[in-house]
């Protein structure tokens, strides 16, 4: 009798909130899918429309497992609903299988599957795709605020290249991206059991996930050719989702960027301290470290103290008085993205001399 390889479980977890209208469409996208999944998780949460039989109406190649639970209200969170929905899942997957996650309210392309598996596969723990707004409904977002957007993502990618540049990362090469939303992320089982899965929070969920793997020092790659098309409405099921931001900012612009912008020279400075304090925890000298980071020598040596680089750099950063963020203004952002092109010119020239 021939030895029978048993293929490690895939399965997609989405959490839903009254997606009658949107539903099929994300599982139609799934169906297509050149490498298709073991199985599709639905978590219908507080569903007060017909998601849920519409769902079941779909013509799948693959099982479809409707789970439903109804919360009180303060408890009915899309983060909430993505916690429960991935747990169930990874419980079906099993050791050594694959979780990924998207929206109801998203269509992914049909080689979405296969290229976060290639990736898992080639040694990533977590893969975390990029989001495109539909380009019907982002007709309907006023100009300005296609603007903001375009200018926010240009520096948030300047600040990267300059991290990656003084800092890079084996697991997570350039080119790259930075976000980490729930619309496209894949985990193995193993490392979603090891940070006790995605975080009990109301919004957030999905950033404070990867945060959590980043402290384990799990390998995250930031994949830039795994693209989804989100929806770009301005009516959300959720509170504090990407419809309440598109809708306020319609009203008026934000004060403050995203928080994981920051001006350039401080990104510059901080890049520069991780990869010093990287150093210092693999056991290579790094004299006036802790000077730099206006540091006692025995609260470094504590932070330092950890299994994990991530968790040894997390604790840093909440105690260094020079990695303190600072958050960049809108009106701010052109002067910030000419000074990170300066910084990366001067960079770029400094690798190129190395490597001749």
């Amino acid at each position: 009798m021939p030895h029978l390889v048993s293929t490690p479980a895939t399965i997609v977890a989405i959490p839903v909130r009254d997606e009658a209208e949107r539903v099929e469409a994300c599982l139609t996208a799934l169906a297509a899918q050149t490498d298709p999944p073991t199985a599709v998780l639905v978590l219908l949460n507080n569903c007060r429309d017909d998601t849920g039989a519409i769902a079941q109406s779909v013509s799948l190649p693959f099982p479809l497992l409707i789970e439903t639970r109804d919360w009180p209200a303060a408890r009915a969170s899309a983060g909430r609903a993505r916690r429960i929905a991935m747990r169930l899942a990874a419980e079906r997957a099993g050791k050594g299988g694959m979780l990924l996650t998207t929206d109801a309210d998203t269509v992914v392309p049909p080689d979405w599957i296969a290229r976060n598996r290639r990736a898992l596969r080639a040694g990533a723990d977590v893969v975390c795709g990029r989001i495109v707004v539909d380009p019907v409904e982002a007709e309907l977002i006023p100009l300005h605020l296609h603007a903001d957007d375009a200018r926010e993502t240009t520096l948030i990618t300047l600040l990267d290249e300059i991290a990656w540049l003084l800092d890079p990362d084996p697991a997570d090469p350039w080119p790259r991206h930075t976000e980490a939303s729930g619309a496209t992320l894949a985990v193995s089982t193993e490392a979603f059991f090891a940070v006790g899965g995605i975080p009990d929070q109301p919004s957030g969920e999905d950033r404070a996930f990867v945060a959590a793997l980043r402290r384990r020092d799990a390998r995250i790659r930031h994949d830039p050719g795994i693209a989804v098309t989100v929806s770009g409405r301005i009516e959300g099921h959720t509170p504090g989702g990407m419809a309440d931001t598109i809708r306020r900012r319609m009203v008026q612009q934000d004060l403050w960027t995203d928080d994981q912008v920051e001006p350039a020279e401080d990104a510059l400075r901080r890049a520069d301290l991780r990869r010093r304090c990287r150093w210092r925890w693999e056991g290579t000298p790094v004299p006036d470290l802790a000077a730099a980071l206006e540091l006692p020598d025995g609260v470094l040596a504590t932070c330092l103290d950890h299994p994990f680089f991530g968790a040894a750099w997390h604790a840093l950063e909440q105690c260094s008085p020079v990695l303190q963020r600072r958050r960049v203004r809108f009106v701010d952002l052109p002067q910030e993205i000419a000074q990170a092109r300066v910084i990366l010119t001067r960079l770029r020239a400094a690798v190129r001399e190395v490597e001749s």
